[in-house]
C-alpha cells in the first residue's frame, strides 16, 4: 500500500465499505500527487461539537466546519524542523471530518454520503500537501485538482 491511513471513528457511524472507499481514494490521490510509498496520515471522524472545539482551539473560529487538516510538514512560528528522520515514513498529518456536517451537506448537495466523505477526505488531503484556497487563484487550482481526482477515480456527483 502506498499510503498508510490510521482511521479513528469517534462517532461509530462510518461503515466498513466507507473506510474501504476512503482508503482506496486517498491511495489513488497519493499516486496522482506522486507521494512517496509508505507515507502516513490519520483520518478521524467526529461530531459537530468536537470539530467546533478543534476549530475554536486551533483556528480561533467558534463554529462548526466540515473538515480540518493539520499538516505535519508545516513549520509554525517558533517550531524547528525535525532532522535525522530520513529513514522514517513521511507523516503527512491529520484530517478530521465532522460526520454530522458531512451527512447534512450530502443531503443539501443531492449526492451520496460516500461522495461527500470522499470529497472532504480529498480536500483535507490536499491541504496536507500544501494546497490552499486563501485567494481566488489558489482556490481555483485546489478545487480543480480536487474535482480532477474525484472524477478520474470515478466518485462523481
Amino acid at each position: 500500500m502506498s499510503l498508510a491511513i490510521d482511521f479513528i471513528d469517534e462517532t461509530e457511524k462510518v461503515t466498513e465499505e466507507e473506510f474501504q472507499l476512503l482508503e482506496e481514494l486517498l491511495a489513488y490521490a497519493a499516486r496522482v500527487e506522486n507521494i512517496e510509498n509508505d507515507s502516513e496520515l490519520s483520518l478521524t471522524f467526529v461530531s459537530d461539537e468536537s470539530i467546533r472545539e478543534l476549530n475554536k482551539t486551533y483556528r480561533g473560529k467558534d463554529s462548526v466546519t466540515d473538515v480540518i487538516s493539520f499538516a505535519m510538514e508545516e513549520i509554525g512560528e517558533g517550531e524547528m524542523e525535525i532532522s535525522g528522520v530520513d529513514h522514517m515514513p513521511r507523516m503527512l498529518g491529520d484530517i478530521v471530518i465532522s460526520i454530522e456536517t458531512a451527512e447534512k451537506q450530502a443531503e443539501d448537495y443531492g449526492h451520496s454520503f460516500a461522495r461527500e466523505l470522499g470529497f472532504l477526505a480529498v480536500h483535507g488531503f490536499l491541504h496536507l500537501l500544501g494546497y490552499d484556497h486563501m485567494n481566488p487563484e489558489d482556490e481555483k487550482r485546489m478545487f480543480k485538482k480536487q474535482e480532477d481526482i474525484l472524477k478520474s477515480y470515478g466518485l462523481e456527483r
